[in-house]
């Protein structure tokens, strides 16, 4: 029997009622009508939308979720083990896969900094004598896209790469051992996710799977990850600018929230000193950007 409307049913499975939206228009969730038109749900909703947001904490795209459902609701609890398996098992791969990618740029971040650290302090400006300008090459810089899939390799002369990284260490202009030598990484697309994936967040639905205390406790980590940032408008969005020692925790909780809001688009950028952050949504996403991040200085 119905009995809640939307705005009871958001209280009470802790799902914003844009997100219930949302997934009724994504065949996700059915509604009853009132004469007058509003929505009424029954109390398996409830259930329902707790199935949906364990799915969603796996990882799964919305539409296995909205296969997944049917099994579900056809009740046989071995039918739903026997679907849900494999797919557990991609995900675990994928982020197996995010964290050995995240490990090798956190590990040539750290050796970038203990480079530049160990580089005296000239007066004159810096030249290729510094180690970390090569000439012709301007300032050097690691640049991540966090819309797709990403991979990143450090290597040095001689070492194969991908097809969806890139990596080069330039010789020391006055020798030494190649620990010491600077890495420029740079993290981007694959060949596939280039060409299909990577504005994907264009179209992708302004909703967020978060809710209750999982929105709040996101909300809490990212003021506090980007607290006393200079922000600045770019196109779509906007530009924060932090200390560089922020970047692994800038880039996990970029990663993080792709997951549950992947209508928002995350550029890191490492110059020297500086990470800069571009944030990038929709416009029907402008006022969540604004609230999650703050306005332009």
């Amino acid at each position: 029997m119905t009995s809640m409307r939307i705005s009871q049913l958001a209280e009470r499975s802790g799902v914003p009622a844009t997100t219930l939206r949302f997934y009724e228009s994504a065949g996700l969730l059915s509604a009853d009508r009132t004469p007058a038109g509003y929505r009424m749900y029954g109390e398996d909703a409830v259930d329902r939308l707790a199935f949906i947001g364990a799915a969603k904490h796996l990882g799964l795209a919305l539409e296995e979720i909205g296969e997944l459902v049917g099994v579900w609701e056809a009740g046989a609890c071995r039918d739903v083990k026997a679907d849900l398996r494999p797919r557990i098992s991609a995900r675990l791969a994928e982020a197996e896969a995010r964290t050995a990618e995240l490990a090798a740029f956190t590990a040539s971040l750290r050796g970038a900094l203990a480079h530049l650290d160990a580089l005296p302090d000239r007066a004159g400006r810096c030249d290729p004598e510094c180690g970390f300008l090569a000439p012709g090459a301007g300032a050097r810089s690691v640049s991540a896209r966090a819309a797709g899939p990403v991979s990143a390799s450090a290597a040095g002369p001689d070492t194969g790469q991908g097809p969806g990284s890139s990596a080069s260490a330039p010789a020391p202009a006055s020798g030494g051992a190649h620990g010491g030598q600077p890495v420029d990484v740079v993290l981007s697309p694959g060949r596939q996710a280039a060409g299909e994936e990577t504005e994907r967040w264009r179209s992708a639905p302004v909703a967020c799977s978060l809710g209750g205390d999982g929105l709040h406790e996101r909300t809490a980590r990212w003021r506090e990850a980007v607290a006393g940032a200079t922000r600045a408008a770019v196109p779509e969005g906007l530009r924060l600018t932090l200390p560089v020692d922020r970047v692994t925790r800038i880039a996990e909780l970029a990663a993080a929230e792709q997951e549950c809001c992947p209508f928002f688009d995350f550029r890191l950028h490492l110059d020297g000193p500086r990470l800069h952050l571009e944030v990038r949504a929709p416009a029907d996403g402008g006022t969540l950007l604004t609230d999650l991040f703050g306005p332009t200085d």
